[in-house]
């Protein structure tokens, strides 16, 4: 039988229609394999980072920043605390790159901060955290008002209250405080892990810097439910910003204040008070200074353009070195009679000019032949140019090393604290590649040459001879500290005592030699700095007998004389200190 072309033989389709169950069982099983597989993708190898991805939708972050410490003085006295301010956020999880431009322009017009400024500040605040990003700082009234009364149409931008730094008495102190700053992105990277957050503010100078992590506190912050409009649910999680712990100086407010207003005197300068007994710093102040206050909304262009002007603002001058002029003979002193060279109750002519190997020397007088306290009294230079001679380059500044000169003293803001410098023979081969002379000996012994001193190695100094011989650490925070014996002789103090009482009785400090202050010791100084005016130094303590207070006073570049500028300094800081009787024990009378 011939079949028709094209037609299908019975047993084909009985085949072709047993195939049919398995293709689409086939099928069935692919759907639920591709199906299984995907649930095991989603929900066993990436079920977690799914699960965050989903509280990332419906979960806002709200932190708390914490209130930093306060600072006080050793009466706790405010000295720096926090005010609330009021800044402008977005959340942004809940602003899209799309969403931004409108928002952003709404804000703009509402708070009148430029639309470029807050690009800047989004951009400048993207985190992996999704934190809030800060767009403006220190919004006035009117400000906050206005955005609240279109805060619903502003979905994912938000005031909130903040802290900033502030500093109720401006300038006062500011170079012992320091300042703040905003912690910046490339910091952020590495500070990050122990705990800061973007918008973070840290120390950047001063004990705001030293002691960052007493006073920083602890960040805080809440979980909050949101459904798709944004709107908070519920609360899951809420930990409370812990405060900065308070941190008490050892200044004096008072003293503080009668410090910064002695150097309005001079253009340049610094002040140091001590208690020279334990090293407490009583006061610190260096002239010119700043206002830490405007660190905390940021400095304008005008203001870091004043800060960076060539007077140095920002340098602390107690920390700096500078030729220490005829202070720096009580070390010369000390290394006469400790070395032998000249003893005790030794005496040397002197003459209105010294001349050495065809080369003279002006002084300012001839007394005929004296001993250490009327040299100290007169700042004989006559005297302590022979008497260089005779100790030596090695011994003279074997003696200054002892005395703390040439190194740091302890204080804790020692990251600001230069040594000083004492060019000795070995340092001017060094650098200069030349010989010692007796010319470098004779300059070096009045303090004068390659000889640089800090106030506050000045201010160390002067208190181990009011102490008996004790080189104390000065310090801004109560706390057990070093004291290190020199172990002078009795004798060496004895005749650095008379003369540096002598000073003031009969000498180049006679303007310290009030009755209505307890009796002062101390020296003058007048530091020559060709071909700017001279330097002013004046060192000393008081009561002389039982010393409770020591004090550095200095004018860089001030003109005049060690007694004429810098004397009546120390003797504003002496008569605030101590106003009335003094207490029976010599210490500081209680006010009132």
């Amino acid at each position: 039988m011939v079949r028709g072309f094209g037609a299908i033989a019975p047993s084909t389709r009985h085949t072709g229609m047993q195939q049919q169950p398995v293709v689409l069982l086939v099928v069935v099983l692919l759907f639920s394999g591709a199906m299984v597989a995907r649930l095991v993708w989603l929900q066993i190898l990436h079920g977690r980072e799914n699960l965050a991805l989903a509280d990332e939708n419906r979960i806002r972050l709200v932190p708390r920043n914490p209130m930093r410490g306060r600072i006080l003085d050793h009466d706790g006295r405010v000295l720096a605390s926090s005010r609330l301010t009021y800044n402008l956020y977005i959340q942004p999880r809940l602003v899209s790159d799309g969403q931004w431009p409108g928002l952003r322009d709404r804000l703009a017009s509402l708070v009148g901060v430029p639309a470029s400024e807050l690009d800047r500040q989004r951009r400048a605040g993207r985190n992996n955290e999704g934190y809030r990003i800060e767009l403006a700082g220190n919004l006035r009234p009117e400000q906050v008002l206005r955005f609240r009364e279109q805060a619903p149409n502003l979905a994912g931008a938000e005031v909130d209250v903040d802290y900033l730094r502030a500093y109720p008495y401006g300038s006062l102190a500011a170079h012992v405080l320091g300042y703040t700053s905003s912690v910046t992105a490339e910091e952020y990277d590495k500070l990050a892990e122990k705990g800061y957050r973007v918008q973070d503010r840290i120390g950047r100078s001063g004990v705001e810097r030293v002691f960052e992590s007493t006073l920083r506190g602890e960040w805080g912050g809440q979980q909050l439910e949101v459904n798709a409009a944004g709107q908070v649910q519920r609360v899951l999680g809420d930990k409370q910003a812990r405060a900065g712990k308070d941190l008490r100086l050892t200044l004096d407010l008072e003293l503080q204040k009668t410090a910064e207003r002695a150097l309005d005197g001079v253009r340049k300068g610094a002040i140091i008070a001590m208690d020279p007994q334990t090293g407490a710093i009583r006061a610190m102040a260096s002239r010119p200074t700043f206002d830490p206050n405007i660190f905390s909304t940021g400095p304008t262009t005008a203001q870091w353009n004043d800060l960076s002007r060539p007077e140095a603002p920002m340098l602390n001058r107690a920390f700096q070195g500078f030729p220490p002029a005829s202070t720096f003979k009580v070390v010369t002193t000390i290394a006469g009679i400790e070395s032998g060279a000249l003893p005790a109750n030794g005496t040397l002519p002197t003459m209105n000019s010294f001349c050495y190997y065809g080369q003279c020397y002006a002084d300012h007088g001839a007394f005929g032949a004296i001993g250490y306290p009327f040299a100290l009294a007169v700042s004989s230079n006559s005297f302590y140019y022979q008497l260089g001679l005779k100790v030596g380059p090695d011994q003279l500044f074997q003696a200054a090393r002892r005395l703390g000169y040439g190194s740091l003293t302890g204080v804790e803001l020692s990251n600001e604290e230069t040594e000083g410098l004492l060019g000795d023979a070995a340092w001017k081969r060094r650098v200069l590649g030349e010989p010692w002379t007796p010319v470098d000996t004779i300059t070096s012994a009045i303090g004068q040459g390659a000889v640089t001193v800090t106030p506050i190695q000045m201010a160390r100094l002067y208190g181990a001879i009011a102490n008996g011989g004790w080189l104390v650490t000065p310090h801004l925070v109560e706390k057990p500290t070093k004291r290190v014996w020199l172990g002078l002789r009795p004798d060496t103090l004895r005749v650095l005592r008379k003369g540096l009482r002598d000073v003031v009785t009969e000498g180049t400090g006679k303007v310290l030699n009030d009755p209505s202050l307890p009796p002062v010791a101390g020296k003058t100084g007048t530091g020559e700095d060709p071909p700017r005016p001279d330097h002013a130094w004046f060192g000393g303590y008081a009561p002389a007998d039982k010393p409770s207070l020591v004090i550095v006073a200095f004018g860089e570049n001030s003109g005049g004389y060690g007694g004429t500028v810098a004397a009546p300094m120390v003797k504003a800081l002496m008569t605030t200190w101590f106003r009335g009787s003094l207490a029976a024990d010599g210490a500081r009378p209680k006010a009132g």
